[in-house]
């Protein structure tokens, strides 16, 4: 490699063609030490050489910056602080995993695929793994765009942070598997239990306070502003799921896995693929056994079905994927005593008992508090104030009392009993089978501040900032005393108050006033209106495309709506037609927020028609062809039935394509399907 020009290109206003070789053939030398040391434990050169190296590429592109390259190891170590994160949408929604710790529900889980498969199915098992997950986009081979989860449709942009991490590759290997035109990514990034504890170690060398967990210094570390800050900790990244890829194709998750090795991704131990449960479940005993053995935290195996196409066929609830489920580990747990039971608010008014403990470590985590749901659960229990009690992390995560601890001889408190009146606005509590409930909905300020949360959360109106010590603040100073008044807020009435300088007010009010204009769905979430989760959200907005369609309709005319039975839709009922509710809502609405109606389906002649495919695709992926047989106004759906108008069959087709020819169906190839398509006007891209 040659030496450096930079001095003797002091003078030059443009770099020679030897500076630009001299760039490239640093990035390439330290790119391949870097993937040698981090993913093949295999150091080629010594730390000081690499140093040398790295600073000899520094220095190059600061006399140079047209030389830098956003594949650069330079930008690894941090950039200047940014004032904010800017969000960004999902190239493919990030969902969550169903989940459970008994063998039963992993046979019905199993169980259930091999009824709705036309072949048996097979698994990938892999550990799963407990830290903060990320979505890495690459464009022609280059890291273009690192997401965090956030609510599974929209998340952080925290690319800047991302990069400085090394086992995430700035540029994609090319040497043993082609780069595709565009590549995302699911990953979780991590630190190591050993880096953990020597980050801990330095923050307590320094009089501060240590993390609670590997899993929180890592999702703090990559929502830093200052990267380099990120850049000081030892994070790494594993890759587990291919979530698009442009020219490639997959037909089976355990060649997408093979093929993030060959790209330079760092990727999850203990993967194994099997076919049956009896298998699935030595493996989760077989992980468990070793978990504390283990150099990164995890909770759980996961188990997901092998078969790309068969997934496609398979589909996601708003939530979790159907094909994929967690197998959790049974919840540490340890001992600690009661301080006391206070009790919260939420903001449907129900009333939980939360225990106050004396902070104890849980798998890693500092536990000081933890929910008793409800006045039958604390009786049940018989947990009062002073006792000794056996906590656990349910699903490592939530904070549970699991049983009280008996101490001989020890003279215990009295017996909890839920308070007569809201500890919030003092109203007199009802009670409502095991719950105790709040009736005063509308002048109970804890109710109000967990609507306010409700309504600007992420999968709601979406209000950057609009979070629970916000809300807090807002009903406590008086400046909301309604859903409504969020729209009046001014800047100058923010300012001063704590946590807001100018620009954060303005931000605020700026994020509040745009979304005057919002997706009908994420408005009725928003409401709170019971039984009104995010699905059901979408459905009334396809189904009535108009706020004033819904709040007219009937109970009878709710319960058309497919998934809204009789009970469902008279809570809707009730909720829009109870005046106090009607005038909060029509508050809103007078301050000018619109709700968007979501756009009509396309009107071509396959309209309504019914879709099923079976057997592989060449062209297109299943989950490609059922968008396309959606933006034609037609349904793709999962079984051949006489009310199918046809079958679409790729290579080896299955069982669906023999019944389709037993009802005399119509068949088609892909080919033909996608001529049927361009015939209707809908364009498939090539």
């Amino acid at each position: 490699m040659a030496e450096s020009t930079v001095d003797a290109q002091a003078d030059s206003a443009t770099p020679s063609s030897h500076d630009a070789r001299e760039a490239r053939e640093l990035r390439e030398a330290l790119h391949r030490y870097s993937r040698l040391y981090y993913h093949e434990g295999r150091p080629a050169v010594s730390d000081a050489e690499y140093d040398r190296l790295f600073r000899s590429l520094q220095a190059l592109e600061e006399r140079w910056p047209e030389l830098r390259a956003p594949d650069s190891p330079t930008q690894r170590v941090g950039a200047d602080p940014q004032e904010g994160f800017e969000t960004a949408a999902h190239v493919v929604p990030l969902l969550s995993l169903d989940s459970s710790q008994e063998e039963s529900a992993i046979r019905r889980f199993d169980e259930r695929l091999r009824k709705g498969l036309e072949t048996p199915p097979t698994y990938l098992l892999e550990p799963k793994l407990d830290g903060a997950s990320i979505e890495l986009v690459y464009d022609e081979g280059v890291l273009t765009r690192a997401v965090t989860r956030g609510n599974g449709h929209l998340g952080e942009d925290v690319t800047a942070n991302i990069r400085t991490i090394p086992s995430v590759p700035l540029r994609l290997r090319s040497d043993e598997r082609a780069v595709p035109r565009r590549l995302a990514i699911r990953g979780e990034v991590m630190m190591t239990v050993s880096a953990f504890e020597r980050f801990n170690e330095r923050l307590i060398g320094k009089g501060n306070d240590p993390y609670a967990s590997p899993r929180n210094s890592a999702a703090g570390a990559i929502r830093q502003l200052d990267s380099r800050l990120t850049a000081e900790r030892e994070l790494v990244c594993f890759a587990y799921d291919v979530l698009l890829v442009e020219g490639d194709r997959f037909r089976r998750d355990q060649d997408a896995f093979e093929a993030l090795a060959q790209w330079g991704f760092l990727r999850p131990d203990r993967v194994r693929v099997v076919s049956t449960v009896d298998e699935i479940i030595e493996y989760h005993r077989w992980t468990d056994a070793d978990r504390d053995d283990l150099d990164y935290e995890i909770d759980g195996v996961v188990i997901k079905l092998d078969d790309l196409d068969a997934r496609a066929d398979l589909g996601a609830t708003s939530h979790h994927p159907r094909w994929a489920m967690a197998f959790k580990f049974e919840p540490r747990k340890e001992v600690t005593r009661v301080e006391r039971i206070a009790v919260s608010v939420g903001r449907t008014g129900v009333l939980t008992p939360v225990a106050l403990l004396r902070p104890v470590q849980v798998g890693g985590v500092t536990i000081s508090r933890a929910s008793l749901h409800n006045r039958e659960e604390v009786a049940r229990k018989d947990v009062r104030q002073g006792d000794r009690v056996r906590i656990q992390r349910a699903g490592d995560v939530i904070p549970q009392v699991v049983e009280r601890i008996d101490e001989p001889g020890v003279t215990r408190g009295e017996p909890f009993r839920m308070p007569a009146r809201c500890p919030a606005c003092d109203a007199m509590v009802i009670d409502d089978g095991p719950r105790t409930v709040c009736p005063d909905r509308f002048g109970c300020s804890a109710q109000l501040k967990g609507r306010i949360v409700h309504f600007g959360a992420r999968n709601a109106l979406d209000i950057e900032g609009l979070g629970e010590e916000t809300a807090a603040l807002l009903v406590d100073r008086g400046l909301v005393g309604e859903l409504a008044d969020l729209f009046d807020l001014e800047p100058s009435a923010l300012v001063g108050l704590p946590g807001f300088a100018d620009k954060s007010a303005a931000n605020l009010v700026d994020g509040i006033q745009r979304r005057k204009s919002v997706e009908l769905r994420r408005f009725l979430h928003g409401l709170g209106i019971p039984e009104v989760g995010v699905t059901v959200a979408r459905d009334l907005a396809l189904h009535f495309r108009s706020f004033e369609a819904i709040r007219s309709a009937d109970a009878e005319t709710l319960a058309s709506v497919p998934g809204i039975g009789p009970v469902m839709s008279e809570a809707i009922r009730d909720f829009l037609t109870t005046p106090a509710n009607a005038r909060a809502i029509d508050h809103i609405l007078e301050r000018g927020v619109a709700p968007i109606p979501p756009e009509a389906p396309a009107e071509t002649e396959l309209a309504g028609r019914k879709f099923v495919f079976t057997g592989g695709l060449a062209r297109l992926t299943r989950a490609a062809a059922k968008k396309l047989v959606e933006a034609a106004g037609a349904r793709a759906v999962s079984s051949v039935s006489a009310e199918t108008d046809w079958v679409v069959a790729g290579s080896d087709p299955g069982s669906k394509y023999d019944k389709a020819v037993e009802l005399g169906l119509a068949v088609l190839s892909e080919d033909e399907f996608v001529q049927l398509l361009e015939d209707a006007g809908v364009e498939v891209p090539p």
